[in-house]
């Protein structure tokens, strides 16, 4: 059992002084508010619940900042593509766990707790499955357990190069399945993920133009009460194909041809005309917004004003992982739109913090998304508690409450991390991961290997 003090901690939606939180068995075991700080206890200034991370392609991570040279022709999201499937062709499993251990490790240097792994690397280099067939899911269940992450494994199904039925394209051998072979592979995922004791598994059809709606109906029934996240709506390009294949737009597509709720997590949703926004927040699913791989990508900017003004749910993702950040993707979330509006605290209520209203978003959002109860500080939770550094010079004038998410989003980062448990279990002390030199260590060595190959 442990027991924190905190001088001011983030209570279930309120800023309470002197709480006492005791954890045990993976989490809040006892809330105590106005409470003397004991013997043993460990004490810390400022605590708030983790944040949940709702979308990810850890292997990615490995090429992050690898793909900054422009093309002779217009450089775009489908030119960045293929330089990322010739990176995913090479990566053995081994490489693959590795690259996931580091990449773990960083989200939760930074303040995350849980990530939602949108899986499609899934077979041998010549696209057949391995003995298997979740062997790379097993990988990354081993790299999840080495940072001590929580895991929402989310095992893509990928079937077709386009909308239409249109075959795979020869880069997308590795991603391939059957509707019979995915639930092999699902069935490997529950197994992969057992041991890790807090794991979920959702599904994941990958977009509209990699399944047929037969097929998406079929991965939907698999997936039960389990999370369900799908891409849509991120570029223009899709928007047009879709058009073209069935007359509708793909947010609109999808709205009137799938039980969209709130078990389903709509990753990106970039490009929504007013009415597909209002109905998708209408719909309870959640919009997983990956503000920094948007930018970095040039998809576009989310409709979050309208969006978040008709009572939708957001949460936050790091997508391509080129740069990690709890702080960063929220401080990139408002700037977008105040870019796009030409205005300030666009996503602030009237008179409200607009780091409060960030942060409390993504929490609810990125929890709800991904299967694994409410991100909260309270009795019966996970035990999944951040703190932070209350010398940092970026809250000097920042004393309590609000104040510190609005200093930690829009005038520091991942440096005003102190402390991070996850089920219970501190991971993170002095803003380094515990396992920080060996995880390190070994990303190192395989980043040199994939680079001579």
């Amino acid at each position: 059992m442990t027991v924190i003090h905190a001088a001011q901690a983030l209570i279930q939606g309120k800023w309470q002084r002197d709480v006492r939180l005791t954890l045990a068995g993976g989490r809040v075991g006892g809330v105590e508010i106005g409470a003397a700080r004991q013997a043993g206890d460990a004490a810390h200034a400022i605590v708030l619940p983790a944040m949940p991370n709702l979308h990810s392609h850890a292997f990615q991570r490995g090429m992050a900042g690898l793909a900054e040279r422009r093309h002779t022709s217009a450089d775009t999201f489908w030119s960045w593509r293929e330089v990322m499937y010739r990176f995913a062709l090479a990566m053995t499993p081994a490489q693959v766990q590795a690259v996931a251990a580091q990449v773990y490790m960083e989200m939760v240097e930074a303040g995350f707790s849980r990530v939602g792994e949108f899986h499609y690397l899934h077979h041998d280099v010549n696209g057949k499955p391995y003995a298997n067939i979740a062997e790379m899911a097993s990988q990354l269940a081993s790299a999840a357990e080495a940072s001590g992450i929580g895991l929402t494994l989310l095992p893509v199904f990928y079937a077709h190069a386009s909308f239409g039925a249109a075959p795979p394209a020869e880069g997308q051998r590795r991603f391939i399945n059957s509707v019979e072979s995915y639930a092999r592979l699902l069935d490997g995922c529950c197994a992969a993920v057992k041991p890790l004791g807090t794991g979920v598994v959702g599904v994941a059809p990958h977009s509209l133009r990699a399944v047929t709606p037969d097929e998406l109906t079929a991965v939907a029934k698999m997936a039960g009460g389990a999370p369900m996240h799908i891409h849509i709506s991120e570029q223009t390009r899709e928007v047009e194909e879709c058009m073209a294949w069935s007359g509708q737009r793909p947010i609109e597509w999808l709205l009137d041809h799938a039980p969209v709720d709130s078990r389903w997590c709509l990753v990106h949703a970039t490009h929504m005309t007013d009415e597909e926004t209002t109905r998708m927040a209408k719909s309870g699913a959640v919009a997983g917004l990956c503000p920094i791989t948007e930018a970095n990508l040039g998809d576009g900017v989310f409709n979050a004003p309208a969006f978040i003004g008709a009572g939708g749910s957001y949460g936050i993702g790091s997508d391509s992982n080129v740069q990690i950040g709890v702080a960063d993707e929220l401080r990139l979330l408002e700037y977008s739109q105040r870019l796009l509006l030409q205005g300030r605290n666009v996503l602030a209520p009237p008179g409200g913090s607009t780091g409060r209203a960030l942060y409390d978003g993504a929490l609810k959002g990125g929890a709800a998304a991904l299967g694994a109860g409410a991100a909260e500080l309270a009795v019966g939770a996970a035990a999944d508690i951040v703190t932070l550094d209350e010398k940092h010079a970026a809250l000097a004038a920042a004393k309590t409450g609000d104040d510190i998410l609005d200093a930690w989003i829009f005038a520091g980062g991942n440096s005003l991390v102190d402390c991070v448990w996850i089920a219970g279990r501190k991971v993170v002390a002095g803003g380094r991961h515990i396992n920080r030199d060996g995880i390190a260590r070994t990303y190192a060595a395989v980043m040199r290997e994939l680079s001579a190959a």
